[in-house]
Formats: structure tokens, sequence, C-alpha cells
């Protein structure tokens, strides 16, 4: 991936069918500044209204995503989102005269091989790009799904699609694979293993979405039909083709976040549009707690702390040191995590036969990630932070083995001698604990 941004040189049109509306559509990519990320432009209506593709915007159906601004909507933009991530351009306009982009072959690689093909204006900008710290991960416990982003050395998806239980001959057959793991480090390998990955529905959706005013422009052209028994399609274009789409998808949602993943390793479980766009959220504040606060307040975040230098800070040692890194650390608010393992010593006694983390220890965890919070400043480093008032503490679901807490804190009083916290810790996205901490800083002589 290009190190800055970039728009294309020129203009280039597509024109084709709705899938929804089924009305010729008519969309336009053309120049975008710099820092001006991707927009969409309704032409057909008055005043040509502007929608950023952000994740403000944006909201899901079980099928789509769509952007939605002042009342003005754009439907399906996933497929052109995920041609644009893949391919690395961050400043677009987009023109379009309908509600939905053409649906064109049901896949984005048209989308791809244009941009790929289109000459490049290059900015003296860099790329927003993101590569997480540490484990992120969301799910939806109704149908046990979850999407999770890794640190890694390369960027790669790895997607598996569960088909209903009636669809057995479809899984009996291996019609159609359910697994993919692809690679995307640039445009020409998003082009060749994920791009051409049409959509899809299930044959028994069909009747109910045409009874509800949808895919008037669909047909075997341009998504994968999949009975109980077999495909409808003449051929797949892979033998995984609905666990790539589902990856493309994944693609295409997540740069909502305005960010371009790097070094980053994508599983999903299951996932559909709700979940891409928690963790699209999940990295914008990811990112807002890394360098937002710093621009806001003039602190000193941006440094992801570890062990070592959290050893620097803190008094604590193991067996009782229970933050295992510092995600962001500003002026008045740090983020830090401590990764929940079958070997620590409590889970011995608390309890045996059911190991369950001991709430005051998840509430000393707060503490210590609150403790490197009040001790960071180089003034305040000969002081030891000891309880004074524990205030308002609430558990909400229990801690267990191969959990990881994401502990937030954030100052809210501070003087010489004393400092007043609030903290919450969460696993999974879901809070599990929370509380106000009231800390006398002692000098350690």
């Amino acid at each position: 991936m290009e190190e800055f941004q970039c728009s294309i040189n020129k203009k280039v049109s597509v024109k084709g069918i709705g899938l929804h509306t089924g009305k010729i559509t008519n969309l336009t990519f053309k120049t975008a500044p710099e820092d001006s990320g991707i927009v969409f432009i309704r032409k057909d209506l008055s005043g040509s209204p502007r929608i950023p593709a952000k994740i403000d915007y944006a909201n899901h159906s079980e099928r789509s995503t769509t952007l939605e601004k002042d009342g003005v909507k754009v439907y399906i933009i996933e497929h052109v989102m995920a041609a644009i991530a893949g391919v690395g351009v961050d400043n677009l306009l987009i023109e379009i005269d309908n509600c939905e982009p053409p649906v064109l072959d049901g896949s984005a690689k048209v989308w791809t091989d244009i941009l790929l093909k289109t000459e490049k204006k290059f900015y003296n900008k860099k790329k927003e790009t993101f590569t997480p710290p540490c484990p992120y991960i969301v799910s939806n416990p109704e149908n046990d799904s979850y999407l999770v982003l890794l640190p890694s050395n390369s960027r790669n998806v790895t997607y598996t699609f569960e088909f209903p239980e009636n669809f057995a001959g479809c899984k009996r057959a291996n019609l159609v694979g359910n697994t993919c793991s692809v690679f995307f480090e640039d445009g020409e390998m998003f082009a060749k293993q994920i791009a051409p990955a049409r959509t899809f529905c299930l044959l028994e959706e069909v009747n109910a979405l045409k009874k509800n005013g949808l895919i008037k422009g669909g047909s075997l052209e341009n998504a994968v039909v999949i009975g109980k028994d077999k495909v409808l399609n003449d051929d797949l274009r892979f033998p995984n083709e609905i666990a790539r789409h589902k990856a493309l998808d994944i693609i295409g949602d997540l740069y909502l976040s305005g960010k371009h993943l790097k070094n980053t390793h994508i599983i999903g479980m299951k996932s559909g549009h709700d979940l891409n766009i928690k963790m699209a959220k999940k990295i914008i504040k990811a990112c807002l707690a890394k360098d937002g606060e710093s621009s806001r307040e003039g602190g000193d975040m941006g440094k992801v702390m570890d062990l070592t230098e959290i050893k620097k800070i803190l008094p604590h040692r193991y067996p009782f040191l229970f933050v295992d890194r510092i995600l962001s650390l500003g002026k008045k608010r740090a983020v830090g995590i401590k990764s929940i393992t079958g070997g620590e010593e409590f889970f011995q006694g608390h309890f045996p036969d059911f190991p369950v983390m001991p709430a005051v220890l998840t509430l000393e965890t707060m503490a210590q990630v609150a403790g490197v919070l009040l001790l960071s400043k180089s003034e305040r480093r000969d002081k030891l932070p000891f309880f004074a008032v524990i205030e308002n503490a609430k558990f909400r679901k229990p801690v267990l083995p191969g959990d990881q807490l994401l502990v937030e804190v954030e100052i809210t009083k501070l003087k010489q001698r004393t400092g007043k916290v609030h903290a919450s810790a969460t696993v999974a996205d879901k809070v599990v604990a929370e509380a106000d901490f009231i800390f006398s800083l002692v000098d350690k002589t």
C-alpha cells in the first residue's frame, strides 16, 4: 500500500441496473482533494446533497449497509467501498443518480478494475491507517457470531459462513465452500482473491424479498443463488465464493472508519453488517483514544506501554500486577488491558470447579490502570496511590479464563494529594464492572 494519500486523476463513469430498484443508475468517480475522504453525491436530488462515507452516517440491515444524512440515503455501498479500500484510494467523489450504485455482476470486480487502471493523483499527506495494538472483538451471543481484529505481519481475512440446517444438500456435497482465508496486501491481490466474489442469497428468500419490493434488478447474472441441494448458477468463481464475498463486505464496511487496515488479521464467524459497523466504531474509538485526546488537551497520548514500561511506574509485581499493556495514555484518560489466562494463581481457590475472577481483583485491575494514569507524570512518580474511597461499584458479568479485560479510566478530579477517577471494564464490548475511585497520593518515603 502506498504511504501517501491519493485520489484518481480523471473522472470515470459506469452505468448499470440497481439491485433493488431495478432502475438504470449512472455512477461517476471524480477526483477529490486530500483529507476529503469518500463522499457520495445524489445528483438526482435537488441541491445534489452529499453524504460522507463515514460511520456517523451508516446503518445496516440484515443484507446491506446504508448511508443516510438529513433524510437522504444511499443503499448497498459496501461493494464500492470494498473496492476503494482494497485498491487503497483515500479521497473520492462519487456522483450517483439513484439511491443505490449499479449492482453490475454482484461483486466488487468492476469497481476494483476501474480504480486499478485509472491514473492516481498523490498528495503530500500520509494515509490514515490502523493496526490493532491488541485483539479487538465484537460479538452477538444470540447467534454465536463474532468479528475479531488481530495484530499480524500481513493483511488478511478469515471468514466462516454457516448454512441453515435445512441446507444439508449443500453441506454434504460441499457445493459452496463456507470458509476462506485470503490475503489482500495490495490492490492487485485484492482484485484476484476477493473482489470477484459475488453477493448471494438463498432460493427460499427470493419470494419474500420480491414481496417486499426488493431485488427488482436481481438475477443469476449478479448473484449466486443457493438452493437446498444445489447452486442455481452454472459455475462459481471460487469454491468458497460465499465466504469470500462476506470478507469483501467486511473490508468495505470497515473502511467507513476512514482508516486503511495495516498489519491486521480479520477473523469473522457468521458475522454480518451489524458487527462490521460495530467494529468500525471500535476502530474510531481506538484511534480517538490514541490521537484525539492529544490534539484536544495537549496530552502525551499515542504511546503504547508494555509490561517493562508499566513496571517503571507501578510498584506492583507478580503475582499482583494486573496490567499487561497500556493502549493509550493521555492527560486525563488511559486505556489498558489484562488478559485472563487459566493459569492465574487465584483460580486455584476461586473456584477450582468453576473458575471466576474475584470481583475485588477486577476492581484492582481497574485501579492499577488508574495508577498508571495518575503516576505517569514526572511530578507524581515519587507517590504511591492508596485507596481512600470506592464508590458506585457495580459488577455486571463474571470474568472467566480466556477473557480479555479492556479497562478505561478517566480522571474526574485531581488535586496535589488526591485523585478521583471513573473506571469501567469490558469484555467483548460488554461492560463487566465499573466504579469510582478516590486515591490518596502518598510519598514513598
